[in-house]
């Protein structure tokens, strides 16, 4: 695929996609939307911060 061609599907799927993000937030439906992702990146953020403190005790009991 030639750099142009790449440019054109980057820009149709970036339009795409801030149609959609535009319809939710515009939607009666955003609340529900923004506490779902709201709920997702909390998880996200503890599964996160799980994995670091388990990778420092692994790396902790290596180095002792």
């Amino acid at each position: 695929m030639s750099n142009s061609s790449k440019a054109v599907v980057s820009f149709i799927v970036g339009a795409a996609v801030g149609v959609a993000v535009g319809y939710f937030l515009n939607s009666d439906k955003k609340d529900e939307l923004v506490e779902k992702l709201r709920d997702q990146s909390e998880k996200l953020k503890e599964k996160w911060r799980k994995k670091k403190d388990q990778f420092q005790d692994e790396l902790e009991n290596e180095l002792a």
